[in-house]
Order: C-alpha cells, then structure tokens, then sequence
C-alpha cells in the first residue's frame, strides 16, 4: 500500500540533491567554530531572515529554549499566546530549564491581539514575575497553520518596545508564513529581536533548526546552546542538507499550501467533518468529526486503514499538514478514504 502521509511535514525525506550534498559536505569541529559547512549554513541563514548573525541547532525545541535562556533571566516573565507551541509541546523547558514563568494570552486562531497583550503586560510590582519578553508563533500550529500579518507584528512590537520587552518569534514555519503574505522573510523577522525557524519541516532536511539575532545575542545564544547539550562536532554532514532546504525549498511550500486549500474544500462537502475554511491559510487543514460519534483517535486508526495517516487533537479534532510527496492528485484518494469512514458511522443513524 502507498501511504498517503498527512500527520506533519517533518515526515518528509531529504532530498537527492541534500543527500549528495551531506555526502560531500566539508566538515571541521563547530564547537571550535571550525566547520565551514555550518559557518556558510549560520551566514546564510541570517541573511534570509535579516539579521546579523544566526545559530544551528538539533531542534526547534531547543532553539526556541535556548532563545528563553538568552532573553529572560530565572524568574522573568513570558507573555505567550495560550496555545503556543512552546508553552504546549515543549515539555515545560521554559519554567523547568530555563526558568521563565509563562503569562499566557488567548490569541485568535493564534493571533495575538496587541491590545490584549497590552493589557497583560502588569506593571513591575514586588509580587510580580518581571515581565521581559514577548513570544510570537508564526504560522501558529494549533491555530491550524494561521499566519500573522505584518501590520499585527509592527503593533506588538510597538507594545513590546513601549513596555521595554523583547521579542522572540517562534517561526518554525516562517517561510510558509512569507509564502502566504507574499514577502521576504525578513520583512516579518524584522519586527522580531530574535527568530527560530526549522529546516527539517516543510523545507525537508533531515535535521536542525536555526536561530537567528544580533550578533551579541547570538553570542550568548551559542553559550546557552552547549550549556543544554546542543554543541555540535562535524556538524557540517547536517548543514549541507540546511543550506539546499534554503537555497531550493522555499519557493515550492506554495504546492504545499494549494493542496491544502484544495484538500480543505472538498473536505467542506464531507457529511460527517467539519472544517472552518477560514483558518486554512498555509499547508495545515484542521477538522472536526464530533459529530460521527467517534473520537479522533478511532477516526486516525480507520483512516489508517484506507492507507491515509492524519495526527489527531482530542477528543474530536484533526489535523491535515500537507507536504512535499503530497501531489494534487493524492486530494481525491484523500477525500474517498475520508468519506468511507464517515458514511460507515453516518449510515447507521441515517436508518435508526
């Protein structure tokens, strides 16, 4: 049976292309800061994203805890939208290693309102955590892939600057989010102090993310990286596919996001799920199957079935992310394998 692999886009495969490059890639000691693969990787990735110097890391989730460490002190405060990806997924490393202590806001779909963070913001206070950095997730997983606007990023950083924070960008997924709006993705890390993006989602590289500042920040972000395990050795095998994910990546995650759009309306036509076609804005479809009387997890296992594998949000909800070695016409195989589960707990009610 060919799989048609919808649970996320950090399944895909590298490349040929990547492959052959890890094979031949140059590499030296990066705790030394002697791996020339890693160094044009770190060079390259500020430059995409506008800023002065940029870090390798194994993972989003310590790119993102080492970005915590070097903004906040044990103690301080984080303001994060309620259903963050670092507050959600990331084991509690925040508090539990970093030592922030989270003050959380109910965003939109996972966007920040800036008057809601405005009003979060408490004044310093001998009670009170000291409130010293801003947490912005772009495109927010758990809003289904829903992408902030440029307008939105100048007015919280104007909030945060006014408050005297700083400002971390959770952009795992920031060049699906420059793909939808249509800019550079340095025109949305420029309202940011400090970014995190990965290389191994939809971009397709085996391994690593990227965090991306000024230079001192950056500094004390490679400090952070070893204190918590992240120094690496040849670490060049790994950069070379990093450096072709943003070379030759980029510009195709529009596919990604025309499959999702066309998987979400037809699966807005499916008796049994329901979908709010407005939070489809990149390459996630979030559904709802409450009403076939069936949990997710029942759903994703007869789904399973039909040779289609979705991740499940209980109790009733699922999520589609669509990626490289999912085609346009993989869209109809999709919707048929959805539909028979629906129609095998629909019928029975249609004729008790």
């Amino acid at each position: 049976m060919k799989w048609i692999e919808l649970r996320s886009d950090t399944l895909t495969l590298p490349t040929e292309e990547m492959r052959d490059a890890m094979r031949n890639a140059e590499v030296g000691d990066d705790v030394w800061g002697e791996d020339p693969t890693v160094i044009r990787l770190e060079a390259l990735a500020a430059e995409k994203v506008g800023k002065e110097a940029a870090l390798f890391l194994p993972s989003g989730t310590m790119g993102n805890l080492v970005a915590v460490m070097t903004h906040c002190s044990r103690g301080d405060e984080i303001i994060l939208e309620a259903d963050s990806h670092i507050y959600y997924y990331e084991v509690g490393g925040l508090s539990a290693l970093a030592g922030a202590v989270p003050r959380l806001v109910r965003g939109k779909s996972g966007v920040l309102d800036p008057d809601d963070v405005r009003a979060a913001i408490r004044e310093q206070n001998i009670h009170y955590a000291p409130p010293t950095c801003l947490s912005v997730e772009n495109t927010h997983n758990r809003g289904g892939g829903t992408v902030t606007d440029l307008p939105t990023l100048a007015a919280l950083r104007d909030v945060a600057k006014e408050r005297g924070l700083s400002i971390h960008m959770d952009g795992a997924r920031i060049f699906n989010a420059a793909v939808a709006l249509g800019v550079d993705a340095s025109e949305i890390a420029q309202y940011v102090d400090s970014v995190m993006f990965c290389l191994s989602k939809g971009l397709s590289a085996p391994v690593g993310s990227m965090l991306a500042g000024d230079a001192d920040f950056i500094a004390r972000a490679r400090k952070n990286r070893k204190m918590v395990g992240g120094g690496m050795r040849q670490a060049g095998v790994l950069a070379a596919a990093g450096i072709v994910a943003l070379e030759k990546m980029v510009d195709r995650l529009a596919d990604d996001h025309g499959n999702a759009r066309a998987l979400a309306e037809a699966l807005a036509d499916v008796a049994g799920i329901e979908v709010d076609l407005s939070t489809v804005e990149t390459n996630m479809v979030v559904f709802d199957i409450g009403c076939l009387g069936i949990d997710s997890d029942q759903f994703a296992a007869e789904l399973s079935a039909e040779g289609v594998r979705v991740s499940t949000r209980p109790p009733h909800g699922m999520r589609a992310v669509t990626n490289r070695h999912f085609r346009n016409e993989d869209v109809e195989r999709t919707v048929d394998a959805m539909k028979a589960v629906c129609e095998r707990h629909l019928a029975p009610r249609r004729h008790a």
